[in-house]
């Protein structure tokens, strides 16, 4: 199944982006970040599911707070972190509410983000205590599944680690779950399905010089969750995914029936319809 993530098109409200992508023909769409909290937000997607018979999603950043600020569950600022907590409670409320089966949350931060940072190139702070941040995390993801229970799956979805933020905080990686080889480490200690961004992944890995297509394979074997955008494996610029592009090839090859699929292509309708139709015969040809 293809969803269309909310971001796609650019509203304040959120009842004008579903409307749109509705009206534009999709009928799985998975709310995510960038518009405004407004009164009756709820009741409008209520409204919106029934008159086109949508099927929803949330991820991370939604529903929207009345406050904006960045979600992080292995934040050390008690704010922050009680924040990200009540957060992840309403999500998880509202999924079950509308009818949702799986809601994603970005793996942690070892800094605190400023909103202002967020999808671009960050200033160097000090590193939390990485031990102390993770089992925080740890802790907090274990309770929310369990509120979660039987009926809502929850994932973490991989970080991406860009070319210049690698450059600022390396050796150090700021971010959680960049890679195979984290998630190899954050499986010893964290049961968790994890959501692949495969252009988080492809960045990630070409900045850590690590194997992309092979990392791919493996993790997109794991799991039954899938985001999809392309870019220039140096920033993650959500662009359009075509049926002759480097990153179509290595998609053939991967089994892509049964799984959950969003598109988070950030261009024109055109372009996502195009990689609508590319993902589609991708499924198909599985």
């Amino acid at each position: 199944m293809i969803f269309i993530s909310s971001s796609c098109v650019k509203n304040e409200k959120i009842a004008d982006s579903v409307k749109e992508l509705a009206e534009l023909g999709y009928g799985n769409i998975e709310l995510s970040g960038g518009t405004t909290y407004y009164n009756g937000f709820e009741e409008d997607l209520q409204r919106l599911k029934q008159e086109y018979n949508l099927n929803y999603l949330l991820h991370n950043y939604f529903p929207p707070p009345q406050e904006h600020f960045v979600l992080n569950l292995a934040s050390l600022d008690a704010e922050v972190f009680k924040a990200s907590v009540e957060h992840c409670l309403r999500a998880i409320a509202l999924s079950k509410q509308l009818g949702c089966d799986k809601y994603a949350i970005h793996a942690g931060y070892f800094i605190d983000l400023k909103l202002r940072e967020i999808g671009k190139e960050l200033s160097k702070d000090d590193l939390f205590d990485q031990k102390e941040a993770t089992n925080q995390f740890n802790t907090a993801f274990e309770e929310l599944k369990d509120i979660a229970g039987n009926d809502l799956a929850l994932y973490l979805e991989n970080n991406v680690i860009s070319g210049p933020n690698h450059k600022t905080y390396r050796p150090e990686n700021p971010l959680m779950l960049t890679d195979l080889a984290a998630y190899n480490t954050m499986r010893e200690r964290l049961d968790f399905n994890i959501l692949l961004d495969v252009a988080h992944l492809m960045v990630s890995c070409n900045i850590l010089d690590k194997p992309f297509e092979q990392e791919l394979q493996v993790l997109a074997g794991k799991t039954d969750y899938i985001h999809i955008s392309n870019n220039n494996t140096i920033l993650d610029e959500n662009k359009a995914l075509n049926r002759n592009s480097s990153l179509t090839e290595m998609l053939r090859k991967i089994d892509l029936k049964n799984k959950t699929i969003t598109l988070e292509v950030y261009e024109s309708p055109e372009k996502i319809m195009t990689s609508f139709q590319t993902v589609q015969e991708l499924i198909d040809a599985s």
